[in-house]
C-alpha cells in the first residue's frame, strides 16, 4: 500500500490538499482511504459530509475516515491507563484529574496514526492519504517510536523484573498499585506496532511525507525545521505544495503587493527545498468544498501528474556521526568546492554554491556549534560540527 504523509503549520490548507490528493487518485483507479488523524477534524468539512470513525464510502474507489480518538485510546492504552489512575489516586489526584493525567501528551493523536499499520495488513486499498496533524505535533508523534525503543530496550525489562519481585509486598504493606502483568503486556503491545508503524513510513519504496505551505516567512521557517527533523528521523519527504498563491493578473494595488511578496518567498521556498520538486496550488475564488471544488484544485495543483507516484527518490539531506563530531551531508550537483560558501547564523545555515543558494534550519544538536570543516565528496557537501558549541567557549 503507497502511504502518503501531508502535514503542514496550522491553516494552511493541509487538509485540503490531502482531500485533493485522494479524489484524484481515486479517478485514476486506485482504492483510495484519506484518513484524518489531526484531533481538530476538519476533513468531513472539506468533502462536505459526515465521516465517522470507519471509513466511509464518497465515490467511485474513494473512502475517507476521522478516527474516533476515545476509542482509539480505549484499544491501545485502556490497561495501562487505569493503573496510571490508580496510581495518582493512591497519591491524593482527584479522581477525575487522575483520569485525564493518565493519558500521556499525544497518545491521543499516536493511537490514531496506528490505524496506518491496521489498513496496511486489510489489503483493502491501494493508496492511503493521512491528513496528519500541524507540524510541531506530527514532529513529536514521529519521533515517538525512537524515544520508546531507547525505553523498552533499557528500562522496561528492568521495571519488569522489579515489579514482579516486589509487587506482592509493596501492594500488601503501602496499598501501592504496582503494574502488573496485563499493564506490561499492553506496553509491549503498543510499543510492537508502533514499531510497525515506523518501519511502514521509514520505508522509502512506499511511503513519503509531503509538506504544505504558504508564500509566508513563518510558515517557510517552520516547514525548514520541519524537513530537517524529518531527515533526522528517516522519513522521507517527496513534493512540498505551496497552496493559496495568489494568481496572476489580479486587480488592485493590495493583492499585487500581496502577489510581490509572495513572489520573494516563493525564490525562498526553492532554496530551502531544491531539489525536491515544488507544486502550486491558487488562492480558490471561492471556499474548497466537496468533489467538485476540490476536483479543481487537484487539476490546479497535479496538471496530469499522477498524484500516487513518488515524485522525489533520493536524500537531499542527513546527519551522519563522524567520530566524536557530528556532520551534515547536503546533496549539491554541479559544483566544486571552490564555488561553495558556507554562512552559519545562529540555527540557520545558508550554503551558497554559484547561482545555487539553500537555507537549511539546524537541529539542536548542531545550532550554535561551530564548524570545523566542510568538503565535496562527489556531488554532496559535508559539512562537520565542532563538538563544543560557540556557545559554550569562553
Amino acid at each position: 500500500m503507497r502511504i502518503i504523509v501531508y502535514t503542514g503549520k496550522g491553516g494552511v490548507g493541509k487538509t485540503s490538499i490531502a482531500a485533493a490528493t485522494a479524489l484524484k487518485a481515486s479517478q485514476g483507479g486506485y482504492r483510495t482511504l484519506v484518513m484524518s488523524t489531526d484531533p481538530a477534524h476538519s476533513l468531513g468539512d472539506s468533502f462536505d459530509v459526515t465521516l465517522d470513525s470507519q471509513p466511509v464510502s464518497l465515490s467511485s474507489n474513494l473512502w475517507a475516515q476521522e478516527v474516533d480518538v476515545l476509542q482509539e485510546l480505549d484499544i491501545h492504552w485502556k490497561t495501562v491507563q487505569q493503573w496510571l489512575s490508580a496510581l495518582m489516586r493512591w497519591q491524593g489526584a482527584d479522581e477525575v484529574v487522575a483520569e485525564e493525567l493518565a493519558v500521556l501528551p499525544g497518545m491521543d493523536e499516536l493511537a490514531s496514526l496506528l490505524y496506518i499499520t491496521r489498513h496496511n495488513k486489510s489489503g483493502d486499498y491501494d493508496l492511503l492519504v493521512v491528513d496528519a496533524a500541524p507540524t510541531a505535533e506530527t514532529l513529536r508523534l514521529l519521533s515517538f517510536p525512537d524515544m520508546a525503543k531507547w525505553y523498552m530496550h533499557r528500562l522496561f525489562p528492568l521495571e519488569r523484573r522489579v515489579a514482579a519481585a516486589v509487587g506482592p509486598l509493596v501492594r500488601g504493606v503501602l496499598r501501592l498499585p504496582v503494574p502488573g502483568v496485563k499493564v506490561f503486556d499492553s506496553i509491549q503491545s503498543l510499543y510492537n506496532e508502533l514499531e510497525e508503524m515506523r518501519e511502514l513510513l521509514q520505508d522509502r519504496s512506499t511511503s513519503s511525507i509531503r509538506l504544505v505551505v504558504n508564500p509566508e516567512k513563518m510558515v517557510i521557517k517552520e516547514a525548514q525545521r520541519t524537513f530537517t527533523y524529518l531527515n533526522l528521523y528517516g522519513y522521507h519527504t517527496d513534493l512540498i505544495v505551496c497552496n493559496r498563491i495568489i494568481p496572476e493578473g489580479v486587480d488592485g494595488t493590495f493583492l499585487a503587493n500581496w502577489r510581490q511578496a509572495q513572489e520573494k518567498y516563493i525564490k525562498l521556498i526553492h532554496e530551502s527545498f531544491d531539489p525536491i520538486p515544488l507544486f502550486r496550488a491558487p488562492l480558490m475564488e471561492q471556499e474548497v468544498t466537496g468533489l467538485e471544488s476540490l476536483d479543481r484544485l487537484a487539476t490546479h495543483v497535479f496538471k496530469d501528474e499522477d498524484p500516487a507516484q513518488m515524485f522525489y527518490t533520493e536524500t537531499v539531506q542527513e546527519i551522519i556521526r563522524e567520530g566524536d563530531r557530528n556532520c551534515l551531508v547536503v546533496k549539491i550537483p554541479f559544483t566544486t568546492k571552490e564555488d561553495i560558501s558556507v554562512i552559519e547564523k545562529g540555527d540557520e545555515l545558508t550554503i551558497q554554491a554559484g547561482a545555487y543558494r539553500r537555507n537549511i534550519i539546524l537541529p539542536r544538536m548542531l545550532a550554535g556549534a561551530a564548524i570545523e570543516e566542510a568538503k565535496m565528496e562527489g556531488d554532496t557537501l559535508k559539512i562537520c560540527f565542532e563538538k563544543t558549541s560557540k556557545k559554550s567557549k569562553k
